[in-house]
């Protein structure tokens, strides 16, 4: 089975860079090649990109895969891995490319690499199309941290576009078990925290970010913490990061500055995202299933989530994720709406792998 090619079409459901990311990721983890063609069709700049082209880079050194098609715009590539090798290592995207996501395509392999692991990653950290660096250390490291996987990141340098230049650093320990995940209902919400940014910027951008997101968050009388910070970049950039803190969930919402876009603004958007969340009974963002699906479908035992969105991400990456391994799952509800999501995995082969 392993030998057989993959065949994937880029341009399905979503269409975006996910995919190939998934895929990456699976074909390390399963040791099945795959062929990919239509990369990124119907985006305004199709195929491949140099970020994308960091993930191709981070999955082939992991497992010392053969590559081809691994340029700059290319519209189709083949990857064949070898063996995964946890270690040390240091990747530079050169550009504001999201370094969360070539850490994503990487994690699944080294926790299962049977070793100690520390990555060094420069390139975007808060960047348009990507998790934000703090999503990713506080909401979703804490989610997979439940379904016992052991990563602690870290941040020297914070990147926005188009300068990038951030720079973050990983240390993943080998996983004993998956656990499943089972969160049908967030609780009592107990806080809204969170951290409005700048970088090389006034403070005042930074107060007004946070003063606009409290005043649209008050009338829901909930405690807030909106702590504000000058934080080290090579260039400029303004960010608010929010988590709703409940009983059993946490769900985190950023929005990013750009210029010509008021601070006001930046704070407005984030507290709508969140006003949306609280709309919902659901225990998670929209964002955090699509990023924790590969998980709960290697976990040898089902996971239940909810989520307040059922984004075209999460149906697409369970779509690519089914092209490797052998899973069922259910979606309860509508694209677009709150939503239940149902995962069991019934492959013998890959849990002969994956312990």
């Amino acid at each position: 089975m392993q030998s057989e090619i993959i065949e994937i079409d880029g341009s399905f459901g979503e269409g975006g860079g996910q995919i190939l990311r998934t895929a990456l990721s699976l074909s390390c983890l399963t040791g099945r090649p795959f062929r990919i063609c239509n990369i990124r069709k119907g985006r305004k700049k199709p195929g491949l990109m140099p970020q994308h082209l960091a993930s191709v880079k981070a999955a082939s050194e992991l497992s010392q895969a053969e590559v081809r098609g691994a340029e700059v715009g290319s519209m189709e590539l083949f990857f064949r891995p070898a063996e995964i090798r946890g270690g040390h290592y240091r990747f530079d995207i050169g550009t504001a490319g999201s370094a969360c996501l070539v850490l994503q395509t990487m994690l699944p392999s080294l926790i299962f690499s049977g070793t100690n692991s520390t990555v060094t990653i420069m390139g975007g950290t808060h960047v348009p199309f990507s998790p934000s660096f703090n999503y990713v250390s506080e909401v979703f490291l804490p989610a997979i941290a439940k379904m016992g996987i052991d990563v602690r990141l870290e941040i020297e340098n914070y990147g926005f576009y188009p300068s990038g230049g951030g720079l973050i650093r990983v240390e993943v320990s080998p996983v004993r078990k998956i656990i499943p995940l089972r969160v049908d209902n967030r609780g009592k919400i107990i806080e809204i925290r969170g951290y409005s940014c700048v970088a090389n910027l006034p403070m005042s951008i930074a107060e007004r970010q946070r003063d606009a997101f409290m005043k649209r968050i008050a009338p829901y009388g909930l405690p807030l913490n909106i702590e504000l910070l000058s934080v080290p970049s090579p260039g400029q950039g303004t960010f608010i990061f929010v988590k709703v803190i409940s009983e059993d969930a946490i769900a985190g919402f950023t929005s990013l500055g750009a210029r010509g876009k008021r601070a006001e603004t930046v704070g407005i958007e984030a507290a709508d995202e969140v006003i949306r969340y609280l709309q919902t009974d659901s225990a998670f963002d929209p964002h955090l299933p699509d990023q924790i699906a590969l998980y709960l479908a290697i976990c040898k035992e089902g996971s239940i989530i909810t989520t307040s969105s059922i984004t075209e991400h999460l149906v697409t990456n369970l779509w690519v994720i089914g092209k490797f391994i052998e899973f069922e799952y259910s979606i309860i509800g509508d694209k677009g709406r709150p939503g239940m999501i149902r995962v069991n995995n019934n492959s013998i082969s890959l849990l002969s792998k994956i312990k």
